[in-house]
């Protein structure tokens, strides 16, 4: 242990200095980026497969639509590009488990002995709800995006529907990592309640701010048209109403443990 460092026995915490602090913080960043980029780089191999996944919305939205357009190539070096991000994307779909195990761990110094058995089983369950919420958009979601977009009539006969493959890409892309970090709500709710940092009562009185605040957020995280917002609005209200039940979940299991 560095001369920084200082265990309390009674409950395990591990105090640190400023300087150590941002050492652990550094040191967990790093072994974060190492372990994506060994991930990317394998990834590489499956990025046009992917690409493909990803375009896929569109594809069966057109198909839905009865529209036969094709994405078009504006810049020479677009398809390359869409590949790369791709690619980025796969790996941190993969690497998510240890992303987020490096996270919580450097959360952890300096919590209670009790409480890192909790974030034990955190990582995890933000890795598997990383990539639930985007392959809910991917797989749910966006054809219905696009086909609102598809079968919308401007009024006009001389609109040509001519999109590229960077900025749908892109498009896709953005929305399914929001709903990526979006679905990491139940966990921010429960180690909040569990930390003791909000209580139960108070996170249940405020449903109809939260109600309100998910259509903010969903105006502000998303393009600026209704069906993306309400799209992301919706389901994370959903998801806050899951974090109340696992919280109470929870209380019921320390309730019983204790009472036994």
């Amino acid at each position: 242990m560095r001369k920084d460092e200082e265990t309390d026995r009674e409950d395990g915490i591990v105090h640190m200095s400023l300087g150590a602090h941002l050492d652990e913080l550094r040191a967990r960043l790093g072994k974060a980026l190492a372990g994506f980029v060994v991930v990317f780089f394998a990834s590489l191999s499956a990025g046009k497969w992917f690409a493909g996944v990803i375009l896929s919305p569109y594809k069966a939205a057109m198909e839905s639509a009865g529209i036969q357009v094709r994405l078009q190539a504006v810049q020479p070096a677009e398809p390359f590009l869409v590949y790369m991000k791709a690619s980025l994307v796969l790996a941190l779909l993969i690497s998510s488990p240890w992303v987020f195990h490096q996270l919580w761990a450097f959360v952890s110094a300096g919590l209670h002995k009790h409480e890192r058995r909790f974030v034990r089983i955190v990582a995890p369950a933000c890795a598997s709800l990383f990539a639930g919420g985007v392959l809910f958009f991917l797989l749910a979601i966006a054809p219905w995006v696009f086909r609102f977009f598809m079968r919308f009539d401007l009024g006009i006969d001389y609109l040509t529907y001519q999109p590229g493959v960077g900025k749908t890409a892109d498009f896709i892309l953005t929305l399914a990592l929001v709903f990526g970090l979006a679905f990491q709500t139940p966990v921010a709710i429960v180690f909040a309640e569990r930390m003791g940092i909000v209580a139960l009562e108070s996170l249940s009185k405020a449903r109809r701010y939260v109600f309100l605040g998910a259509f903010v957020g969903g105006a502000v995280l998303t393009p600026p048209d209704v069906v993306s917002q309400v799209a992301l609005a919706l389901p994370l209200y959903v998801l806050y109403e899951g974090g109340l039940l696992a919280c109470r979940f929870s209380r019921r299991n320390r309730n019983r443990k204790s009472g036994s």
